[in-house]
């Protein structure tokens, strides 16, 4: 009989592979290797991965203190237990998408731990709660029903995800301050993560936000007359800087008075953008993400959408025309 439960899938677990998704953040990649070192802890082999970009972002190899990730090429075609963190559909998972499929249909399972509201429980097993602050809060959860003990290497990994998805406690509640709380009792330096994880950029940073911002222009009119503050980062201005940095790009343009929705359209390639979406608290971005083909958090969303600077901006006010209030 196979197990009935994800705690079930994870007590019996002997051969896991964790999956973050493309581009992983804190609470993708900290999610996955807190369960993996758990899981090894246990007596699994244990191996995380995710797709692009080809190594650790630099501001994450902290989190790695195991070694646990491997390239994706080294990623079997299927495996006994496959968790997916973070990760709210197959696509996000980019070239890794097909270990899903395969898994399943080799008998193996499927669990997906994630926390966003546009998740399509794609797996075999899902802890999927919207309503958690971020994907290291499910994952907290499911060690405390393990019995793990909280060591250090878990605990950064942990508090990475929630100090960083909750954008420095800003969306923070009682209970997530009560489990940052427990991962500083188990030895995380918070002033040190912060850093490395969020505050630590080369020089190179200031001479592109300066051409990322010499783009920022505002639209009182749009998002349905609450504002909406964008730039642009082509691949020019972001040629001698880390992913890291691009992504910082939208907390710069989000901290304006002046818009409800603040949006990063980042280059990747000719005709091909990934956009960045943050609102105060009035609009749905994730709806508009979503209408995109991307998805994320009601406050916090993304997407790729392809076209010219003109033809991305307007497909992008056009879907914010159409997303729920809050």
């Amino acid at each position: 009989m196979s197990p009935s439960s994800p705690l079930d899938l994870l007590r019996a677990a002997t051969d896991v592979t964790l999956l973050a998704h493309v581009r992983p953040d804190a609470d993708a990649l900290g999610s996955a290797l807190a369960l993996g070192r758990a899981l090894h802890q246990r007596g699994a082999t244990v191996r995380v991965s995710f797709a692009l970009p080809g190594e650790i972002p630099e501001s994450l190899r902290g989190l790695d203190a195991g070694n646990l990730v491997v390239p994706a090429a080294e990623v079997p075609a299927s495996s006994p237990l496959v968790v997916c963190c973070d990760t709210p559909a197959p696509a996000r998972l980019g070239s890794l998408a097909d270990r899903v499929e395969a898994t399943k249909a080799a008998g193996g399972s499927v669990l997906v731990i994630d926390h966003h509201a546009s998740n399509t429980r794609y797996g075999t097993h899902h802890v999927v709660d919207d309503s958690a602050e971020a994907t290291v809060v499910l994952v907290l959860k499911l060690l405390d029903e393990l019995g793990v003990p909280l060591d250090e290497p878990i605990a950064r990994c942990l508090y990475a995800g929630l100090v960083t998805d909750t954008s420095g406690f800003r969306r923070a509640t009682p209970s997530t301050h009560r489990a940052a709380a427990r991962l500083l009792e188990a030895g995380v330096d918070p002033d040190r993560l912060a850093r490395e994880v969020v505050d630590d950029h080369p020089f190179a940073w200031l001479p592109m936000l300066s051409k990322a911002l010499g783009t920022a222009r505002l639209e009182p009119e749009a998002a349905q007359g609450y504002g909406l503050a964008y730039a642009y980062v082509t691949l020019e201005a972001a040629a001698d800087v880390r992913l890291e940095e691009v992504e910082a790009v939208v907390d710069v343009v989000r901290s304006i008075r002046d818009a409800e929705v603040a949006a990063a359209f980042k280059q990747q390639g000719p005709r091909e953008w990934t956009v960045s979406l943050r609102a105060v608290g009035k609009i749905d971005v994730s709806a508009a993400a979503r209408r995109l083909g991307g998805g994320g958090h009601r406050l916090a969303a993304g997407c790729t959408v392809h076209g010219t600077e003109e033809e991305v901006l307007a497909a992008v006010r056009d879907a914010l025309a159409g997303a729920p209030l809050l």
